[in-house]
C-alpha cells in the first residue's frame, strides 16, 4: 500500500507585547496520486488547513476542575477560526498517478491535509520567538 504525503510551509506573525499569533500565509503541496477533481481536492486542502489553524491556535475544551463539565460546550463559546484568522492559503498537487494502490492511481487526501499543519505552525512560532510550545492550543501565556 502506498500513502499520501504533504508538505506545509507556514508564515506566522507574533506580537511581541501580547504574544498574539497570526497566520498570514500557508503554502502546502500534496502527493495524493491522480487528482480527479481539482476543485474538490483544493477545497479539501483549504478546509484541512483552516481546521489545523483552529486546532493549533484557537480550539480547546475548557474543563471545570471542580465538576469535570465542559465550560465551552456550545458554538457561542468554543473558538473556531474565522476569515480574519486565515490569510493566504496556496495549494498545489504533485498529480502523478500511483497504480500500486488501485487502477485509477488515486490516493486519499482526507487526513494528510490536517496532520502536518499544527507542527508547521508551532515550528514557525519557535523560529519567530525561540519558544518551543508542546501543547495545543498555543495560548498567549505560552509565548509571553
Amino acid at each position: 500500500m502506498t500513502f499520501s504525503y504533504a508538505a506545509h510551509f507556514v508564515e506566522v506573525r507574533v506580537e511581541p507585547s501580547t504574544g498574539r499569533v497570526r497566520v498570514p500565509r500557508v503554502v502546502s503541496t500534496f502527493d495524493c496520486g491522480r487528482v480527479l477533481s481539482p476543485v474538490t481536492a483544493r477545497s479539501q486542502g483549504i478546509g484541512g488547513i483552516v481546521w489545523g489553524i483552529g486546532g493549533t491556535l484557537r480550539e480547546g475544551a475548557e474543563i471545570d476542575p471542580r465538576y469535570g463539565g465542559v465550560l465551552n460546550a456550545d458554538i457561542a463559546e468554543y473558538l473556531v477560526p474565522v476569515n480574519a484568522d486565515v490569510g493566504s492559503v496556496d495549494i498545489d498537487f504533485i498529480d502523478e498517478p500511483d497504480f500500486a494502490l488501485n487502477r485509477s492511481g488515486v490516493k486519499g487526501l482526507g487526513e494528510v491535509v490536517l496532520a502536518g499543519t499544527a507542527p508547521a505552525i508551532t515550528n514557525a512560532i519557535f523560529h519567530a520567538t525561540g519558544k518551543r510550545v508542546r501543547s495545543l492550543p498555543v495560548r498567549m501565556e505560552h509565548l509571553i
